[in-house]
């Protein structure tokens, strides 16, 4: 879900590309991407049994 929604924002920031702020959109959308294929394959802390 955070990488799905961190592709719209990403998109959005290279639509702004002119504007002052896009490389920050575009930098945050890609953060939420990366975050959310790293999350995806973290074990979860219910299964931790040591």
């Amino acid at each position: 879900m955070v990488a799905g929604l961190g592709v719209p924002v990403s998109m959005f920031g290279w639509y702004l590309t002119p504007d002052a702020w896009s490389c920050g959109i575009f930098g945050f959308g890609l953060a939420h991407i990366l975050l959310g294929f790293l999350d995806m394959f973290r074990r979860s802390a219910d299964n931790d049994n040591a």
